[in-house]
């Protein structure tokens, strides 16, 4: 009897752990770290040391958590109204708002610690910021209110390609900002093309995403402009900024045509919910794999392997 005791409250101890990961909506955040790390190692030239990106990592991680939080807290009505949502747990009733909100407070706090102490000070507001601009300009301000919630507010989803990079060199520079700007022009083409799969579910509740607003029609040309500006964003690390080299340069080329093409297809079927799901899902493998080759072609090892075959291609000529 004893026994079963135990297995039930390490059960209920379980699902209760269980419930403040989901609240931090965990699936956003790998991204968030990719577009960390990818600014990191291109801001160090390779060479990140181990404990600075950990602590960063970290630190986004907590930052990101507790913005997501506060997100859950004040979108709570929504989400019950709405069918996808209807479980999480603020309005399904496991975590009540006063103990999301000291959750969520606390997450901050860490993260600003950690930054702080181990990164830089600079590093620290900006991943606060990320926090106060998610919540105050998209939550409160943007979301309900107007068709650009998604462009303006996804600004705060770009923000941590600058914590990574001040993390580094305690400074922004010019390659700092493009990335940001990379991340800030790819979030419209990316969320709107999952606005579009579950637009009923936005009407349902009032909330203006530009699908319910204007139309699939109109979405979708937005998403081909976007797209488009996205990937010759991409390209301008490599000239004029010379940030990245030839390695990026043709996976930003390779990954862009293909979300060129994907883009287009969404552009002759705007009403297709299975092309823009896979618009959808690609933006992601996009971006994860776009920061993969920034942290690829920043490596010494890459610049050394390109250096010898260059060599080689010389004497043969």
């Amino acid at each position: 009897m004893i026994e079963t005791n135990v297995s039930r409250h390490h059960e209920t101890f379980l699902q209760v752990i269980q419930s403040y990961y989901q609240l931090t909506k965990p699936r956003i955040i790998p991204l968030l770290l990719i577009t960390t790390a990818g600014s990191m190692w291109i801001a160090a030239k390779g060479e990140v040391d181990p404990l600075l990106l950990l602590v960063t990592l970290t630190g986004g991680t907590s930052a990101a958590a507790s913005a997501q939080t506060i997100n859950c807290i004040y979108d709570r009505d929504i989400d019950y109204e709405m069918e996808r949502t209807r479980h999480r747990p603020m309005p399904a009733g496991k975590i009540q708002p006063h103990e999301a909100l000291i959750f969520a407070i606390a997450l901050a706090v860490i993260s600003f610690t950690l930054l702080a102490v181990f990164a830089n000070l600079l590093a620290a507001l900006l991943a606060f910021s990320g926090i106060v601009f998610y919540v105050l300009v998209y939550t409160h301000w943007l979301k309900r209110h107007s068709t650009q919630n998604i462009v303006i507010g996804g600004a705060a989803g770009a923000i941590p390609a600058l914590v990574g990079w001040a993390a580094v060199t305690g400074s922004l520079s010019w390659a700092a900002w493009l990335i940001f700007a990379i991340v800030f022009v790819w979030t419209p083409p990316h969320f709107w093309a999952l606005a579009l799969m579950i637009r009923d579910d936005y009407a349902k509740v009032g909330i203006p995403m530009l699908p319910v607003v204007v139309g699939d029609t109109a979405t979708v040309k937005q998403i081909w402009y976007y797209t488009l500006v996205t990937v010759a964003a991409t390209l301008l690390l490599v000239f004029p900024l010379q940030a990245s080299g030839l390695v990026y340069g043709a996976m930003a080329l390779g990954l862009g045509a293909v979300f060129i093409r994907k883009s287009w297809r969404l552009l002759q079927n705007p009403e297709n919910r299975t092309v823009a799901k896979e618009l959808f899902l690609y933006s992601i493998s996009y971006m994860m794999l776009l920061c993969l080759g920034m942290v690829v072609d920043s490596l010494p090892i890459t610049h050394h392997l390109i250096n010898a075959a260059i060599d080689r291609l010389y004497l043969m000529i």
